[in-house]
C-alpha cells in the first residue's frame, strides 16, 4: 500500500486562504498522486470553523507552533483577537484526518501559522518572518508525520515515491 499524503487545500486550488485566495501548486507528482487517490485535502482553519475570508493571523512574539501547543504562545489576528483555540482545534482536526486516512506525509503551504514548516511570520504583521513551524505542522511532526513545504515537493517525491 502506497502512503497517503495530507495536503493543504489552498495548494490544490481551493480558495480557502485567509484572504479568500488559493496558492495552487503545479507539479507532475501532484497530478499522479491525485490520480492514484493518494491525496487527502484539508484546510485546517476551515475544519475548525474559521471563515473565508478572515483577518490575517500570526503566532505572537516571534514564537512557533510548538510553543502554542505547549500553551506558551498565542495566535492572534491582526485585529488583536486571540484565535489560539481555533488554531489548536485546526491542528487536532488535521492530525485526526491524517491518522484516520493513513497519511505518512504532509505537503503544507509555508508561512501559514497553521501549515508553515520552513518559515512563519513573527507576529508583528510587518511581513517579517523567521524559521519555524505553524501549529498544524508542529502537531503532525510530533506525531511522526513527515511534513514538507510547498517548496520541498521534490524532497517529498523522493521520500513518498513518485
Amino acid at each position: 500500500m502506497t502512503a497517503k499524503i495530507l495536503v493543504s487545500a489552498c495548494l490544490m486550488g481551493h480558495a480557502v486562504r485567509y484572504d479568500g485566495a488559493s496558492k495552487p501548486l503545479s507539479h507532475p507528482a501532484i497530478d499522479r498522486w491525485r490520480d492514484e487517490g493518494r491525496l487527502v485535502t484539508i484546510c485546517p482553519e476551515m475544519s475548525a470553523g474559521m471563515p473565508v475570508p478572515r483577518p490575517p493571523a500570526e503566532i505572537a512574539g516571534g514564537q512557533a507552533g510548538s510553543d502554542v501547543l505547549l500553551g506558551k504562545a498565542r495566535v492572534v489576528e491582526k485585529t488583536g483577537r486571540d484565535v489560539t483555540d481555533e488554531f489548536v482545534r485546526a491542528a487536532e482536526n488535521a492530525l485526526a484526518l491524517a491518522l484516520d486516512t493513513g497519511c505518512r506525509f504532509a505537503l503544507l503551504i509555508d508561512g501559514s501559522p497553521s501549515c508553515g514548516s520552513g518559515f512563519i511570520y513573527d507576529g508583528s504583521f510587518t511581513g517579517a518572518r523567521h524559521s519555524g513551524m505553524g501549529v498544524t505542522a508542529a502537531l503532525l511532526r510530533q506525531n511522526g508525520i513527515e511534513v514538507y513545504s510547498d517548496s520541498e515537493i521534490d524532497r517529498l517525491v523522493a521520500a513518498a515515491g513518485s
